[in-house]
C-alpha cells in the first residue's frame, strides 16, 4: 500500500490514444496488427457499413458505420481509413475527406518492423505495412498503402491515394501518380512517372 510521499509522486501511465478503423475487409485486419506492433495508439473499434454493431474482427467490435461517425468524433480523436484499394481509390478516398470534414486526427502509422529513413517523409492516413523499406529523400502522400515488403527507394514521390502492393519496387526518383494502384512485385526503371494502374509483376520501363 502507498503512503502519503509514495503517492504524490507515484506516475499514473498516460494511457493510450484511442483509433477508430474504417472499413472491415482483409486490410483492416492487417492494419490491426500493423497498429498493435506499432503501440502507439488502442483501437477503440472498427467503422464499417456492412457488418452489425457488435460483430467482431479479430479482437474488436464494430461500433457503428459510416453515419455514426459524426457522434463517434464526441467521444474519439483519431480515425484512419482500413479499406483496401485495388481497382479504385474512390471510396478511400470519400472516407478519407469524411474524417477530415469531422475534424478527425488521422495519423500516420509505421511498423516497428518498417524501416523508414529520417530523412523521408509520410503524410497523413498512409500505413506502412511490415518489412517496407523507405529510403532517403521519399515522399509519400496522404492516405497511402505501402503494403508488405514494398521497397521505395531514395527521392521517389508517391502522391496521394496510392497503394502501393506487396513486394513492389519503386525506384529512385520515380513519381507515382495520384490515386495509382501499383501491384504486387511490379518494378520500373528510375525517373519516370508512373500512373493509373499497374499488374502485378509489371516491369514499367
Amino acid at each position: 500500500m502507498l503512503d502519503l510521499e509514495q503517492k504524490i509522486n507515484h506516475k499514473i501511465p498516460n494511457p493510450k490514444p484511442q483509433i477508430l478503423l474504417l472499413g472491415a475487409g482483409g486490410h483492416c485486419r492487417s492494419v490491426i496488427d500493423v497498429i498493435e506492433q506499432d503501440g502507439k495508439f488502442e483501437i477503440a473499434g472498427i467503422v464499417d457499413n456492412d457488418l452489425k454493431i457488435g460483430d467482431k474482427i479479430l479482437d474488436y467490435q464494430v461500433i457503428g458505420c459510416d453515419d455514426d461517425l459524426e457522434v463517434l468524433r464526441e467521444k474519439y480523436t483519431y480515425a484512419i481509413v482500413a479499406v483496401g484499394q485495388i481497382k479504385s481509390s474512390a471510396i478511400r478516398i470519400k472516407l478519407f475527406e469524411l474524417l477530415q470534414s469531422l475534424n478527425f486526427k488521422i495519423p500516420f502509422i509505421v511498423s516497428p518492423r518498417a524501416y523508414v529513413s529520417k530523412y523521408a517523409k509520410i503524410s497523413e492516413g498512409t500505413v506502412i505495412m511490415h518489412d517496407v523499406l523507405v529510403n532517403v529523400g521519399a515522399k509519400i502522400g496522404k492516405n497511402c498503402i505501402i503494403n508488405t515488403k514494398a521497397l521505395i527507394e531514395h527521392d521517389a514521390i508517391i502522391e496521394d491515394n496510392c497503394h502501393i502492393s506487396t513486394g513492389a519496387i519503386v525506384n529512385g526518383g520515380v513519381i507515382v501518380k495520384e490515386g495509382t494502384f501499383y501491384g504486387s512485385n511490379a518494378t520500373c526503371k528510375e525517373y519516370i512517372e508512373v500512373s493509373s494502374f499497374i499488374k502485378a509483376g509489371s516491369v514499367v520501363k
